[in-house]
């Protein structure tokens, strides 16, 4: 068995007026439970007391798994630029391009309803003859799905990791240039302060007056606010 690479293991989220906040930022093993387990657990006890609304991440099984466990009421959206990634890999070159006008036919959609048909007709359409691909991504369906309940504003936000991804291309590439002339102390030192200075361009979240709904626990169904008549 392959021995897994040690990583920099990265969170940022954002608060109830929309403002993106660095929260933490160690060196782990990205499949690794026990790796992101310290890291959520640390957050804990630095004081986050309420479970987060809401989880954005690629495929790495060790933060879904520690997330579960931590913070057991926060729900899951998988990274669409990631499972895009994943499924096209999976299947011929020739193929990719309108598989991948296929898959965004589903995140695209305007409701939940016809994003399942899109849904429905990509596992269909690609499934007889690349079926490694179309498990890829049947797997995660509903957590790809989830950023329906929450407000229109935040999709295009909460749909992917990429704000992450785009800020920490720099670090990684710093890193790799650097690499065999930097200790986990020095490494660790260099990514944060390449982070910090990325922080200072990251936008805030659209939508900021419906955070407080959101937090509030109020319910969205395909990116509308609902409206309950008291009993």
């Amino acid at each position: 068995m392959a021995e897994e690479k040690q990583c920099v293991l990265v969170i940022v989220g954002a608060d109830e007026y929309g403002r993106k906040e660095l929260l933490a930022m160690t060196d782990g093993f990205r499949e690794s439970t026990q790796s992101w387990r310290e890291v959520l657990l640390d957050l804990k006890r630095r004081g986050l007391k309420q479970d987060p609304k809401l989880a954005i991440g690629d495929g790495a099984l060790g933060f879904w798994t520690a997330l579960r466990e931590v913070f057991a009421t926060t729900r899951e959206q998988r990274c669409w630029v990631h499972k895009t990634m994943n499924v096209l890999n999976a299947m011929p070159k020739s193929v990719q391009p309108k598989a991948k006008g296929h898959l965004h036919d589903i995140w695209q959609a305007e409701t939940t309803s016809k994003a399942k048909v899109a849904f429905d007709f990509f596992a269909e359409t690609y499934g007889v003859k690349w079926d490694k691909a179309v498990a890829k991504l049947v797997k995660d369906r509903d957590a790809l799905l989830t950023f329906y309940d929450y407000p229109a504003e935040h999709w295009k936000h909460v749909r992917t990791s990429n704000p992450i991804e785009s800020t920490f291309a720099t670090v990684r590439h710093r890193t790799r240039r650097s690499k065999g002339c930097l200790s986990r102390k020095t490494g660790l030192a260099m990514a944060f302060k390449l982070m910090m200075s990325a922080h200072k361009k990251w936008r805030k979240l659209d939508g900021q007056n419906r955070l407080p709904e959101i937090i509030e626990g109020i319910e969205f169904r395909d990116g509308i606010r609902q409206l309950h008549n008291a009993a």
